[in-house]
């Protein structure tokens, strides 16, 4: 009986193999091989999203804290995310794997059922096992993948950042954009400012294309900053990288046009100053332009300069210190804009070399402005009666320092530049001529006498000439309380820049200086100046 039970016990187990390896086992096994490979790729996958797209900066592949911004991920970070989800998929797949297998054969063949499920077990596990081979030619594929992605993005940022930097390049050099810093004992020539995240405060010194990013960098606050002027760059608060001192707002895309306010002591270049704003102001408001104060400081002090002129007195004479510049932005429609840096030292500081070597913006102008009073010149000096000069001394306190002098020791310290100091215009401005024109060696200006001429007869003949080798373009203007703001706004904004450049009039001054009118008291002085800059508080 035993031989016969054993013999059909044999039978029924050989039946479960044939059934289970013809008909399990061949539907069995390629659908535990698609479910492990697809559990395997969706392993993939989640360990993949936490590492890529993480929550906050210390996920699965932690990103260095920057110092002030990230790197551009394709540098750096693409190759330690996919080693990151290389060495965390891999073992996580491998363990998983083996645990089931692990409980596959204590489940299915722990017990007298094994002989008879072992068909069962073996599509099974046969599947898990066979499901690493196309998961790891995936997981391979998408390695390749990666890479690809990874050197076509490298290649489109290296293009992007290349054009991108030819072409605030060339738009920087079209536009001839010239930027320097205005403040006191730096006046450095900027190639790249430094910008202030409007989020965290943080100062970017290299805000261009570059590793940071093409179009963008982002701040380790997460703030995205454009890399370009063209971009809007130029809407960040700018900074001297050299100083840290603030920058005009529109620096950058608007070029920066110092203007240096050459005379000696008591010349008048503070006056003039306040009477060009005023007329480039007038100007403006004419054409439909925008001329504005950059700074609050040059607004207030610019107010304070007319209501002293109101009060009847005259303006505090300009300290010892190295002059930060008076900036005044301005835009006229369909002309040149410009940034302009009005440079006003003291006169002091042109009576000596080592003064003047001091005036360290003198490095990067190419125009600038030369105040002359008429009454520092010895000849003019000379040639007045007691009466003239008494009473041009009452009327305004004069210069002692001669004009000639004065120029010559500029001219030596823009030798040193490296086109010797060769300057495209400069604009002569002859100062105090309401009271020039009532003395007996200045009447002739009035009949509308060349001034340039008269500058020759007086004294200042090699400095004429001189002039005229230095520069491209000279012209003259003679300038008293009641000149016109217009000749006034024609010559300022001539020499920076402002408009067409016109001949190149050597000789011819811009127009004869008006008579000065008859006003009780002392001639000339601060009635005048309530006549014409009284209009002026509306825009200080």
């Amino acid at each position: 009986m035993q031989p016969v039970i054993v013999l059909l016990l044999i039978a029924v187990w050989i039946g479960a193999m044939w059934l289970g390896f013809t008909v399990v086992f061949p539907v069995l096994f390629p659908a535990t091989l698609a479910v492990a490979g697809a559990a395997a790729l969706g392993l993939y996958y989640l360990h993949a999203c936490r590492t890529l797209v993480p929550s906050t900066r210390e996920g699965p592949s932690p990103v260095a804290s920057p110092d002030v911004a990230y790197r551009h991920y394709l540098l750096a970070q693409v190759w330690r995310d996919w080693w990151t989800i290389t060495r965390t998929v891999v073992p996580q797949v491998w363990t998983t794997a083996s645990g089931i297998v692990v409980r596959l054969t204590r489940t299915l063949l722990g017990g007298l059922w094994g002989f008879f499920a072992f068909p069962i077990w073996v599509a099974l596990c046969a599947g898990i096992v066979a499901a690493a081979v196309p998961a790891g030619v995936f997981v391979l594929a998408l390695t390749v993948l990666y890479g690809l992605v990874a050197a076509v993005g490298l290649a489109g940022w290296l293009a992007c950042v290349l054009v991108l930097a030819a072409v605030e390049r060339v738009f920087m050099a079209y536009g001839r954009i010239l930027q320097t810093c205005p403040h006191p004992f730096c006046y450095e020539r900027i190639g790249l400012p430094e910008y202030e995240c409007p989020g965290c405060g943080a100062r970017h010194r290299r805000l261009a294309p570059g590793a940071g990013g093409a179009f963008r960098h982002v701040c380790r606050c997460g703030a995205r900053l454009p890399t370009t002027v063209p971009l809007g760059r130029f809407r960040l608060a700018a900074y001297c990288p050299h100083c840290g001192g603030r920058l005009p707002e529109r620096i950058g895309r608007v070029r920066v046009e110092p203007l240096p306010f050459v005379g000696g002591p008591a010349a008048g270049k503070t006056t003039f100053m306040v009477l060009g704003i005023r007329a480039l102001h007038e100007r403006a408001n004419a054409v439909r332009g925008r001329l504005a104060f950059v700074e609050r400081k040059h607004a207030q002090a610019y107010a304070g300069a007319i209501r002293e002129f109101q009060r009847g007195g005259r303006l505090a004479k300009t300290g010892p210190e190295l002059p930060q510049a008076t900036m005044v932005d301005v835009e006229l429609p369909g002309r040149a804009r410009r940034i302009l840096y009005l440079f006003d030292p003291a006169g002091e500081h042109y009576t000596g070399a080592t003064e003047v070597e001091s005036l360290r913006y003198l490095d990067h102008g190419e125009a600038l402005l030369f105040v002359v009073d008429p009454f520092a010149l010895p000849q003019v000096r000379r040639s007045l009666t007691s009466d003239e000069r008494r009473f041009v001394d009452e009327a305004a306190a004069s210069s002692e320092e001669d004009p000639a002098d004065t120029l010559q020791r500029l001219l030596n310290e823009l030798r040193s530049r490296p086109d010797q100091g060769r300057q495209k215009r400069v604009a002569v401005v002859v100062t105090k001529v309401d009271l020039l024109t009532r003395t007996e060696i200045g009447r002739c200006l009035g009949d509308g006498a060349d001034l340039r001429g008269w500058l020759g007869r007086v004294g200042l003949g090699n400095t004429v000439r001189t002039l005229d080798k230095v520069a491209g373009q000279v012209r003259y203007l003679a300038s008293g309380l009641a000149t016109e703001p217009a000749g006034v706004a024609d010559l300022l904004g001539w020499v920076c820049g402002l408009t067409a450049g016109g001949p190149d009039d050597r000789t011819a001054a811009d127009g004869p200086a008006p008579a000065a009118p008859e006003v009780p008291g002392v001639p000339g002085t601060a009635a005048d100046y309530v006549r014409l800059l009284a209009d002026t508080l509306r825009f200080a």
